[in-house]
């Protein structure tokens, strides 16, 4: 995860943790993707994207490894 991402605020660094469709991604990540048909994205406050991993509780962990405080987007 890049953590050199600059957040606004004096509240929690908060990032968003949703769920993508491989087949929706570029043919690179496809490929590194293997069999799952589901990846989650994390991504800061802006909308840019810090992480892809292969599972939500992989993300929420992340995330909060990082000091950041991951919320679900459905």
């Amino acid at each position: 995860m890049d953590t050199n991402v600059e957040f606004k605020g004096d509240g929690p660094r908060i990032v968003y943790v949703k769920p993508v469709f491989v087949a929706d991604l570029p043919k690179e990540v496809r490929d590194e993707a293997g069999e799952l048909e589901q990846l989650y994205a994390v991504h800061d406050q802006d909308g840019a994207q810090l992480a892809l991993v292969s599972d939500r509780k992989l993300a929420f962990s992340l995330a909060r490894q990082h000091d950041l405080a991951p919320v679900n987007v459905h």
